[in-house]
């Protein structure tokens, strides 16, 4: 992690995403000056699960994902972080520790808020408080979602999902699956690397997907969105 200062060419001198939107100029000085600049290079932590939170972080540019960590090495990917996306907005709303972990798949630009200024403005702010409890919100849907697909879906189903999940980014990054090994698209259907690899070969035959290297292109979407509906 780099941490950048206003003398650096890489300095975001304003507060410009939508969301920064509805606050007043005194809000937006109070944002600014409890934000720090930083640059994830790939492969660093966001955050780590467990650990003790003092900031959020708002996503500037990049891609990074976000996943629990088990026992053993095992994890579980949740989703995809992006440009404009929040994280850790649950230590705003009393958690004091990161109950995930996060890392950049790409290099990763992001601003570190005090979750006290965020949380202050939340509390004087009601159309910027409604938007990151919406966000919030988001985020819990996305966590049931998941959820629901690794207690109640067969492996192929699951596999489908995270395909289906992952090819939809491909649209902004071509490369997203060149970005991923076996085990983390594995970890997106929590299931063991050995069975997605199996169950990508056996797509493949059946003319759902080709594989080429690392890279996974989705032939027939329909038929897997029929598997993930059947689980």
């Amino acid at each position: 992690m780099k941490t950048i200062t206003d003398s650096d060419h890489d300095f975001v001198c304003d507060i410009q995403a939508p969301c920064f939107a509805s606050l007043s100029p005194e809000e937006v000085e109070l944002v600014k000056a409890s934000r720090t600049q930083v640059i994830f290079r790939k492969g660093d932590n966001l955050t780590k699960q467990g650990a003790f939170a003092s900031y959020i972080l708002f996503i500037n540019d990049g891609l990074a994902k976000q996943y629990l960590e088990g026992d053993q090495a095992k994890s579980f990917n949740l989703h995809f972080i992006q440009a404009g996306d929040f994280v850790g907005l649950s230590s705003v709303f009393g958690q004091n520790i990161y109950n995930y972990s996060s890392v950049a798949l790409t290099e990763t630009r992001a601003f570190l808020i005090e979750k006290e200024t965020i949380a202050k403005v939340v509390m004087q702010n009601g159309r910027f408080g409604f938007n990151i409890i919406k966000r919030y919100c988001e985020q819990n849907t996305n966590l049931f979602s998941s959820l629901n697909t690794v207690i109640y879906k067969q492996m192929n189903g699951r596999i489908a999902d995270a395909l289906l999940y992952i090819n939809s980014l491909k649209p902004v990054y071509p490369e997203i699956f060149q970005l991923l090994s076996r085990k983390e698209i594995a970890e997106f259907a929590g299931i063991s690397t050995e069975s997605a690899i199996k169950l990508l070969k056996s797509f493949e035959k059946d003319g759902l997907i080709a594989l080429h290297d690392k890279d996974v292109s989705v032939l027939d979407a329909a038929t897997l969105e029929e598997i993930s509906k059947r689980g």
